[in-house]
């Protein structure tokens, strides 16, 4: 009877000691990350549910053993490094967190110089953060909604374009929609073209309905638009537009030689310049010169036209 209870207690020693090892495997099993993720808010079980889809090796377990280490922390979590322990793993999403740089596109501001300052700022590949724009959408110009971002150093290049790009993208939906009802990629991106070339001209929120208005009455007479802004594509965002770049420009921007608005957007564009794209002023105004104060003088004809000409270089 004796020898039979040493049994039982060697048996559950034994079951003990496996499940014990067991566990010391699979805590110190590998698991392959970036170095920064990224942890949405939500309970522990949507959070191993999220962090799934994006391809890391979680499970319910993992559910399980956060549950007694601790609640994650939702933003960026810095590990550190692309391979760690899964021990090592659940902890950092507990405790660590990323240090964050904020990133700020302005309104008006091309694809080509954003790339360049997130080189700079995040010290990060300009080629792979071209490679990764190209690869994510197919717009050349326009698909970036203008704002401050915080992004976590450290992070990839096909991680930072995929987010920025995602969030922009969900943004513009819920824009098109409340505004049209539905989202057609074709049409709000020409109307993206027509707020960009909006947001170049204008001097500020006030004058966009107006410069849209004079936009849509030049196209509807069949005129040129004939507008220095959309020479400030790409590279050229904050270059002097001169008689000779006029002359020798050959791209789709050059609304001195093309009719109708750029079959590419000329810049990235803020909200407001796409409301004045889809709700332009009713007016008559087909010119419009800058004034000494900044601010831009419209005109329904040519002879007024020039007198604002004549007074803004007097």
């Amino acid at each position: 009877m004796k020898d039979k209870k040493l049994t039982i207690v060697e048996w559950i020693f034994d079951i003990a000691l496996i499940i014990i090892l067991s566990f010391m495997y699979y805590l110190n099993k590998p698991i392959n990350t970036s170095k920064v993720i990224y942890i949405p808010q939500g309970s522990i079980s949507q959070i191993i549910t999220q962090m799934r889809l994006e391809n890391y090796n979680v499970c319910k377990l993992d559910a399980l053993l956060l549950r007694i280490i601790g609640i994650p922390q939702s933003g960026w979590v810095n590990i550190g490094v692309t391979q760690s322990t899964k021990a090592d793993f659940l902890y950092k999403l507990t405790t660590a967190k990323a240090a964050l740089q904020d990133i700020t596109l302005i309104p008006g501001e091309t694809t080509y110089i954003f790339l360049n300052q997130l080189s700079s700022n995040l010290k990060l590949d300009r080629e792979k953060l071209q490679k990764e724009y190209e690869l994510y959408t197919s717009q050349k110009e326009g698909a970036f909604v203008p704002n401050t971002y915080k992004m976590p150093l450290g992070i990839t290049e096909k991680e930072l374009i995929r987010i920025l790009l995602e969030t922009s993208s969900t943004q513009m939906k819920d824009l098109s929609i409340k505004f049209f009802g539905s989202f057609n990629e074709t049409k709000w991106f020409r109307y993206v073209a027509i707020a960009s070339v909006i947001q170049k001209e204008s001097a500020n929120v006030e004058e966009m309905p107006l410069v849209s208005s004079v936009i849509f009455n030049r196209l509807n007479k069949g005129m040129k638009l004939q507008m220095d802004g959309t020479l400030n594509y790409g590279e050229f965002s904050h270059t002097k537009v001169t008689p000779e770049r006029i002359r020798e420009d050959t791209t789709v921007f050059n609304t001195y030689k093309n009719s109708d608005i750029p079959s590419i957007p000329v810049c990235n564009v803020s909200f407001d310049a796409l409301r004045a794209a889809v709700f332009p002023a009713k007016t008559d105004y087909l010119y419009f010169m800058k004034s000494k104060e900044g601010t831009h003088d419209f005109s329904c004809n040519y002879s007024t036209h020039l007198t604002n000409i004549k007074r803004a270089t007097k």
